[in-house]
Order: structure tokens, then sequence, then C-alpha cells
């Protein structure tokens, strides 16, 4: 008879789940620079936190066996990845070069559709969540049994949520580094290498 509590699948799903998810990203380098900024951090945590939740569970769920059949679906994912990632370099290019500084009137640039909808695309738009979160983590889940999978799902979930947290939240002890206006010239020019190196590397798959 099966039990109803799997301890262990959770702590499995919590520590795969951290490992896909700290990689450093395009999600995370923004969620850290709103961070910085103190600029619409609960509502990107949120919907960062939220849609990772979405894809575990479609994972587990079984759509993501369903992907690993429609490469055409994953090809359309990667163009349109490559294109928003290279733009978004571009703009982070632009900041490196006339950067700014956390003066108090700058912590709320930016209108929150605006962050909130940019944060939905540095998410939906990135085929690797595709690739890591929904096939590869439902692929482990699904193989640790029925109550194992959903109680992996939490596990994971969990981490995701906490990671966010941590990031938006943690980034304001980074604030007196930040004061200066060179620290953001190199962030964001790290920024728009990394942004650069995955759309291309996105391109390259195809």
């Amino acid at each position: 008879m099966l039990s109803n509590s799997d301890p262990t699948s959770a702590v499995v799903g919590f520590g795969v789940g951290l490992s896909l998810i700290v990689a450093i990203g395009a999600q995370n380098a923004f969620v850290l620079r709103q961070g910085l900024t103190r600029s619409h951090v609960l509502p990107i945590v949120t919907v960062c936190a939220v849609s990772d939740a979405i894809l575990i569970l479609a994972g587990i769920s079984g759509i993501g066996a369903i992907l690993e059949h429609a490469p055409s679906l994953i090809t359309f994912v990667r163009v349109a990845g490559a294109i928003f990632l290279l733009s978004y370099a571009v703009f982070a290019a632009k900041r490196a070069v006339r950067p700014q500084t956390l003066a108090p009137d700058q912590h709320g640039n930016g209108s929150r559709l605006a962050a909130i909808t940019m944060a939905l695309a540095l998410t939906w738009l990135n085929p690797h969540v595709y690739l890591d979160t929904v096939i590869l983590m439902g692929s482990i889940a699904n193989g640790r049994g029925e109550i194992g999978r959903w109680w992996f799902a939490a596990g994971a979930i969990t981490a995701s949520a906490l990671w966010f947290a941590a990031l938006g939240y943690g980034a304001r002890l980074l604030t007196p580094l930040f004061a200066k206006p060179n620290a953001w010239r190199v962030l964001d020019a790290i920024i728009a290498a990394m942004m650069t190196t995955l759309g291309v590397s996105l391109l390259l798959e195809l």
C-alpha cells in the first residue's frame, strides 16, 4: 500500500529544482536587476515563482512527453526566444554605455506592467525552460512513482519560490556597491554579453 508521504522525493525535488534554477540566466539576471533597483520586486518574484510552478506541474502531468514529440514547437520557441534575448542585449548594452545610479527617485523606474511583461517573456520565451523544467524535471519526477512525483514537485516548487525571493529581496544587500555608476556599467555589460550568447546559441541549435 502506498504511503501518503514521501519526504525523500521532496528533498530530491528541492535539490534538482534548485540546481536547475540557480544557474545564471536571463531570468535570474532580470530579477537581480529589479531587486537592486527595488522596482516591483514582489510582482516579479511572484510571476517567476508561479510560472515555474506551472511548468513543473506541467512536466509532471505528462506534457513533457508531448513536447518531446513536437520539435516544430520547440523550434518556434527557440527563434522567438533568440530574437527577444538579442533585443534585450541591445538595451542592456545601451545602459552599459550610459549607466544609472541608485538614486532614490530611480527605485521605481519603469511601470509594473512593463516589468511583469518582461518577466513573463524571459520565462516563457526561453526554450531551455521547457527542455529543463518540463521535460527533464518531469522525467525525473515520474520515475519516483505516483505519490513520489507530487512530493518531488512540492520540493522543486518550494526551491523555486525560495530562490526568487532570496534573489529579489537579497539583492538590496549589494546596494552600497551599486551606488556607483561603474558598477551598473559592469553589470549591464555582463547582462548584454549573456543575452547575446544565449540568443546566438539558440540560433545555432536550429
